[in-house]
């Protein structure tokens, strides 16, 4: 039995924090078990990527504490902001990074020379690093030059599901992702405000406590707009309601700022959801194609809420297209891979880096 020590925040499990980075892991471990391999997980309480003085602590402990030649994966959002506490283990221990997100383009402008110098520093000095999409891992090379021959890409799995009906005229809109700037609510919210005249409705899924003062902004502005009624804010959902809700959606609406594949997008195809979508980091790689070459959704240049104004405007004014697109939609479910595909490509990493 081949044993990995796997590093992920606080919470992982929590149903009020959904995400795909967290599903990610969850999906991840329990593959890797049914692989036969003996999994322990650390979850390292914190405000992860920025822990204090406590929560370095906490991951040192685990670190530290790992027997010589462990293989430990550390999920990045813990791990590549900690050169001080991997650093000096590297040597010691086989570590691998598991960057869903870089903190580089993550933090964009938020994110200070300092972060980007530490996660150089802990991606540089690990054994391997893994990506989600070939988009992430062309980020990581081009902005941190780092050895190709140990940045891997395992995309996230897709687990089956039933097609959605839809309805006749497309107007049950669905957007899911936690209610923070970089998911770009406030950019779906102007961009429905420019389509008032005609029938829709959408649902956003997502937490609403992580950044309540935007929150509070995109509540604010769909007011403004006049489309307060026409909106709902569910805040996090069980697997269970997100499904339910799912069902009863024509289409989802992404225009998260910075992307680096985008669980939701996946989860919209297995139920043969079209996608209207900012074109941004690893959302095409997502959406993907039917086997015939066809998309199963709109793509349009990522931030410009004119611009998602009018796909969503073609959606609900183009029956045809409707249709097309909910075809290609449902022809892309028999691409995605499942879970277990992820988990064996991992397993490869991890079992080369052992060796």
């Amino acid at each position: 039995m081949t044993t990995v020590h796997v590093v992920v925040p606080e919470g992982v499990d929590d149903p009020a924090r959904p995400s795909g980075g967290n599903t990610y892991d969850r999906r991840l471990c329990a593959g890797l078990i049914t692989l036969g391999w003996s999994v322990h997980v650390h979850a390292v309480p914190g405000r992860w990527p920025r822990p204090d003085s406590l929560a370095l602590a906490a991951l040192a402990d685990v670190v530290r504490g790992l027997p010589d030649g462990a293989t430990l994966l550390v999920d990045g959002l813990v791990g590549s902001c900690v050169p001080g506490v991997l650093g000096p283990e590297a040597d010691r221990l086989r570590v691998v990074a598991l960057v869903h997100a870089p903190l580089g383009g993550l933090l964009g402008e938020r994110g200070s020379a300092t972060t980007r110098d530490a996660e150089l520093e802990v991606l540089s000095s690990v054994a391997a690093v893994l990506t989600p999409s070939r988009w992430c891992r062309d980020w990581l090379l081009d902005h941190y030059a780092l050895d190709p021959a140990r940045v891997h890409v395992a995309e996230p799995g897709t687990d089956g599901a039933t097609l959605a009906p839809g309805s006749d005229g497309g107007g049950n809109l669905l957007c899911v992702a936690a209610v923070v700037p970089g998911k770009g609510h406030d950019l779906v919210v102007e961009a429905l405000a420019q389509v008032t005249e005609l029938a829709w409705r959408c649902t956003f899924v997502g937490a609403l406590d992580l950044e309540p003062s935007f929150a509070r902004h995109v509540s604010r502005q769909a007011r403004e707009g006049g489309i307060a009624e026409r909106v709902r804010f569910t805040g996090a959902l069980t697997e269970d309601e997100l499904a339910f809700v799912y069902a009863a959606s024509d289409a989802l609406v992404v225009a998260s700022r910075f992307e680096t594949y985008g669980l939701v997008v996946t989860e919209a195809m297995a139920r043969g959801l079209p996608v209207l979508a900012g074109s941004t980091g690893g959302v095409p790689e997502a959406l993907g194609e039917a086997s015939d070459g066809r998309v199963p959704g709109l793509l349009v240049a990522a931030g410009d809420p004119d611009a998602l104004a009018a796909a969503i405007r073609s959606w609900l004014c183009d029956a045809r297209l409707r249709a097309r697109l909910r075809e290609a939609a449902q022809a892309r479910r028999f691409t995605l891979a499942p879970w277990s595909v992820t988990a064996r490509r991992v397993a490869a990493v991890l079992e080369a880096v052992g060796a």
